[in-house]
């Protein structure tokens, strides 16, 4: 049973390693493949001779040693890897949000207003905005589905008494020749950043650029702590400027920062496995009852679907038409009375 565990610990430790060695060494594709197979050789090697080390010449018996001291090497480099400010960025993660607050009013800097035509075809823009948090009244849950069910893209979008919208969500903050990988997330391949935008910059996107599935839901919170939310967003971002952080597709992801900051509020919310299972986030927040009341999920999953709606309006319709228009019919926020 012991050397069981002693193979398994050395087989897991070995493709942990390979991938560190795959997503993090640096140099050419040939230099990344030559390592990861020396060092997979070598953790085999490890791995044959746990319980039959008497039977194996005396070089073969270093295997396992062997494995052990280059593991610790590895360890100690993994340990060297930090987060940087200073790379050279994809434009929609070039900059970080900075944000002054004087009493209730806000400003927001770094504000992304992009035009999205195709994922690759946009217009840059960056905006300064000012809010007044004495003016706050909604937020809603946005989730975009692009791989399946389970995984889904988590923001939440904040409303204004004189018709502002604010979207807050936290991404990988990719470098220019990146592309986002589930599986590089969970080795240090990516910053995170956390972008504010306009919803007819981050949601439409999502529905019409990417041709993701969109869900929205109004949050069924009370005003003291819409702006808790909204002030721990800002923290956040404060902290990420002092200090970066890598993402992580398990542990700091755009799930768990909604589960993070709520926490703060009500710090007795529990732990659940929907946290890293993005794409069921909403019926677990509909089971604590965050979600508009009086609905079963699966009716307000159906009419939160905003896809028909967003992709029939302009190319050139206005912002403040597009946050009227995905709202059509969803419960409690304001358009739940139109046609579902």
């Amino acid at each position: 049973m012991a050397s069981l565990a002693l193979v398994t610990a050395v087989i897991l430790a070995a493709g942990w390693g390979a991938l560190a060695l795959w997503f993090q060494l640096p140099g050419p594709v040939a230099v990344r493949v030559v390592a990861i197979a020396a060092w997979c050789l070598l953790g085999l090697g490890a791995a044959a001779c746990i319980g039959r080390r008497k039977r194996w010449p005396q070089w073969a018996r270093l295997a396992l040693p062997g494995f052990g001291a280059a593991l610790v090497a590895l360890l100690a480099w993994w340990s060297t890897l930090t987060p940087s400010h200073d790379r050279v960025w994809a434009d929609d993660v070039a900059r970080l949000l900075e944000a002054e607050v004087d009493g209730s009013r806000v400003t927001l800097h770094n504000v992304r207003n992009f035009d999205w035509r195709t994922p690759e075809d946009y217009t840059p823009r960056w905006e300064t905005r000012g809010y007044d948090l004495d003016r706050l009244v909604s937020a809603d849950l946005v989730m975009s589905y692009w791989m399946g069910p389970a995984i889904a893209h988590t923001l939440v979008s904040f409303g204004f008494e004189d018709g502002q919208r604010v979207v807050f969500s936290l991404e990988i903050r990719k470098e220019r020749h990146e592309s986002f990988s589930a599986i590089g997330g969970f080795f240090r391949e990516f910053e995170q950043v956390l972008v504010a935008a306009d919803e007819n910059d981050i949601v439409r996107t999502r529905s019409n650029a990417r041709g993701e599935d969109v869900y929205l839901y109004h949050l069924d919170l009370p005003p003291e702590t819409l702006r808790a939310l909204f002030t721990g967003y800002l923290d956040e971002a404060a902290a990420l400027r002092r200090q970066p952080a890598f993402y992580n597709t398990l542990t700091s992801n755009c799930t768990t920062i909604i589960f993070e900051l709520a926490r703060r509020i009500a710090p007795g919310i529990p732990m659940d496995y929907r946290l890293l299972l993005s794409g069921y986030f909403a019926r677990y927040v509909h089971e604590l009852g965050g979600l508009a009341e009086g609905y079963e999920y699966e009716e307000l999953q159906r009419r939160g679907y905003i896809n028909p709606r967003a992709t029939a309006l302009p190319p050139d319709a206005r912002s403040a038409v597009f946050s009227r228009v995905i709202r059509q019919g969803v419960p409690g926020t304001g358009g739940a009375e139109a046609t579902p």
